[in-house]
């Protein structure tokens, strides 16, 4: 199946870097630009996340330009938290709207689901894999290798590695991960959460695995050789 070819208009580079090897790792092709005209001239594409504030132009007037041409999927992705942005960006036609920051998985879900809607491929069927180094987590079959050797671990295990290796070097705080991880609601202790750290860095065989940043949380990337 034709990976889905999404075009991200983000004028901060950081932030597109994630996004690009965010949505590579799900399966999706990227092609990415930072400005309204370039989105504009852009071409064969079949997903667009559209930030609003762009350089040369408001990205709710190239909300309603890319809708007046075409029909194909848009979510406005924004650090504009307004209900009336929110409001117009859907009135001129966005699919949905997504307020930074955000979680990789969240956006991922939100793409899938705009696309199920709409019927159009889901390259969740081609691709299910997220690989960092020699880790490959495959979240539809819930299995995860690393350098070719299946990893046993228990279901919370599995959901707190894949959550980390969806956004690799990214730091995640320890609230959000609870949060993700565990449940919405959380208000317990956190020591579940570096008892399972602690669980995954022995099954990693490598404590580089996941870095603790004091005070933060934590993030996931491979150990440098």
């Amino acid at each position: 199946m034709k990976a889905v070819k999404v075009l991200l208009v983000e004028d901060d580079p950081s932030i597109a870097a994630v996004v690009q090897r965010g949505l590579g790792d799900a399966g999706f092709e990227v092609l990415h630009v930072e400005t309204g005209a370039a989105a504009l001239a852009a071409t064969g594409y079949d997903f667009v996340l559209l930030d609003l504030g762009l350089p040369d132009t408001d990205g709710l007037d190239v909300c309603r330009d890319i809708r007046a041409k075409s029909h194909v999927p848009v979510i406005i992705v924004t650090a504009r938290s307004d209900e009336l942005d929110r409001v117009v960006g859907l009135e001129l036609g966005a699919d949905d709207y997504v307020v930074k920051p955000f979680g990789m998985r969240e956006l991922i879900a939100r793409i899938r689901a705009v696309l199920r809607r709409g019927g159009g491929p889901d390259p969740a069927q081609a691709s299910t894999d997220i690989t960092v180094g020699d880790l490959v987590i495959n979240e539809k079959m819930r299995e995860a290798t690393l350098a070719g050797e299946t990893l046993t671990l228990t279901p919370k295990e599995f959901d707190l590695l894949a959550y980390l290796a969806a956004e690799p070097e990214v730091v995640h705080r320890r609230h959000d991960i609870l949060e993700r991880v565990w449940d919405t609601e959380w208000y317990g202790p956190t020591k579940t959460l570096d008892a399972h750290v602690a669980a995954l860095r022995k099954k990693l065989g490598n404590q580089d695995w996941i870095e603790a940043v004091r005070g933060v949380g934590f993030r996931l990337r491979a150990p440098q050789a």
